[in-house]
């Protein structure tokens, strides 16, 4: 895997064929296209209710307490019938647990498919891009293709993974918060990260 981040700019146009002047040709859009695919999230199908209950019992600790559940209440049968209702009690306990885990857990996956929802509307719906050595000009951000050389202006919103080659204003800062949580922009450079495998955020 290359880190673009820990590369001069100069090296990154080299590995990517691209001069930084002219940018990609149409050609050799459509074929990165056909390559890597749109620049955009893969559409997922929604997970039915049913499946994401059963998904909650799937799993090894769940089911020996459904199989130590089954047997308690079997040896409930074979009680007198004045204990028969006392001996219910803990397979019962034990099947509100599991009933209790199964909704929390299907309440947390719900949750977990709203926040992946809500982060494609942070997307970058268009993008301003230099192709075939012309001026730059808006495309669908899902037109991007690894090479493309793109331009952010004030108040614009990354359109992909890009790595930043040079700066047109003294300083840029950045809104990591749908990344990181961070409330303050976070200054950003076109120098390379010295380290390598620096967390995200700081590429």
């Amino acid at each position: 895997m290359v880190r673009w981040h820990a590369l001069p700019a100069s090296e990154v146009l080299e590995k990517l064929e691209v001069v930084a002047g002219d940018g990609l040709s149409s050609g050799e859009v459509e074929l990165r296209l056909n390559r890597y695919g749109p620049n955009e999230l893969p559409e997922e199908p929604p997970v039915p209710l049913w499946k994401l209950i059963l998904q909650q019992f799937d799993d090894l600790l769940v089911k020996m307490l459904l199989a130590a559940a089954a047997v308690s209440t079997l040896l409930a049968f074979t009680e007198s019938s004045d204990k028969f209702a006392h001996a219910l009690v803990e397979p019962f306990v034990i099947l509100l647990i599991l009933v209790l885990n199964a909704i929390v857990g299907v309440w947390q996956e719900s949750n977990a498919e709203k926040a992946i929802e809500a982060l494609k509307e942070y997307e970058a719906g268009e993008a301003e891009v230099r192709r075939d050595g012309g001026a730059f000009r808006t495309i669908k951000a899902a037109e991007l293709v690894p090479g493309d050389i793109v331009r952010i202006a004030v108040g614009g919103r990354a359109p992909a993974d890009l790595r930043l080659l040079e700066l047109t204003s003294t300083t840029l800062r950045a809104d990591q918060a749908i990344l990181t949580g961070e409330s303050e922009p976070v200054m950003k450079e076109p120098e390379v990260v010295a380290e390598a495998n620096a967390e995200l955020q700081l590429r």
